[in-house]
């Protein structure tokens, strides 16, 4: 699944092309994604021109005058940059088509993802105004993982986990995360040390800002807007690295399942 970092790496990828032109026309081929998408997409974007492509989490906000196009890439979707004459294939659901002969398409083979139209603000549609602080932003600290983790007796994963606590942190860059500030997956998030926490979120910051530099972690369904994958996935740590030895003290990495997803970590360095 394209994580907070594919996200990302996509908006930055699709800003530049994108901003200021004129929409010509949204040619919708298949509307049965996770939710239908609206047919009013037909008429309520021809004319305008996109303001600001932004984020919340893993969702993309393509803004503009009267209203803010959401997206979210689901398990298998991508966003990419063609001519507007360009031959389209099977999993070609969307296209956003340009005056100036550009094409932002969107491409899904699974069809969990979704394209939905909101004429509000659109950080209080229900699927964003209950997420929690960016981890990139000054609201996401050691301090704030203390106060919201008391009492609770879920895992530190599946803590992390949770877009209602912090927006965006897939499971890939958990484990990644937890490895790195030297935090058992399964332990819970209620007995954990502020100064730890804190580590717990420079650690988070510095897996994702590494990602976002790279490229996106490289997945079978993945690739970015110009249709090549990304290159993180080569310098993970400890994710799908189950036998092999960890990289601080050589130990086999383990596995198991917490709330149903996989989970990296090595029983030594990982306390």
């Amino acid at each position: 699944m394209p994580e907070l970092p594919e996200v990302e790496t996509t908006r930055r990828g699709i800003e530049p092309h994108i901003l200021k032109l004129v929409i010509k026309a949204v040619v919708i081929r298949q509307p049965r994604l996770r939710w239908p998408v609206p047919d009013s997409l037909k008429t309520v974007l021809p004319g305008q021109r996109f303001t600001e492509v932004g984020r919340r989490g893993k969702y993309l906000l393509l803004r503009t005058r009267t209203g803010t196009l959401i997206i979210h890439l689901g398990m298998s979707g991508s966003l990419r940059l063609v001519g507007d004459n360009s031959q389209f294939c099977k999993h070609d659901h969307v296209d956003i088509v340009f005056a100036e002969g550009l094409c932002l398409r969107y491409h899904d083979p699974r069809r969990f993802g979704c394209l939905l139209w909101t004429p509000d603000d659109p950080n209080n549609h229900s699927l964003i105004a209950s997420m929690g602080p960016e981890p990139f932003s000054d609201d996401f600290n050691g301090e704030y993982l203390y106060k919201t983790a008391r009492n609770r007796g879920s895992s530190i994963k599946a803590f992390l986990m949770d877009s209602r606590v912090v927006a965006g942190i897939g499971n890939i860059y958990a484990n990644e995360a937890l490895f790195l500030s030297g935090i058992d997956p399964r332990r819970r998030a209620g007995k954990i040390s502020r100064s730890r926490l804190q580590a717990l979120c420079t650690a988070i910051e510095g897996v994702l800002e590494n990602s976002i530099r790279q490229g996106g972690t490289t997945l079978r369904d993945f690739v970015n807007e110009s249709g090549q994958p990304g290159y993180f996935q080569q310098t993970l740590s400890i994710y799908n690295k189950e036998g092999q030895p960890c990289p601080r003290c050589r130990l086999p990495i383990r596995k198991c399942r917490t709330n149903q997803r996989s989970t990296f970590y090595c029983g030594h360095c990982q306390r």
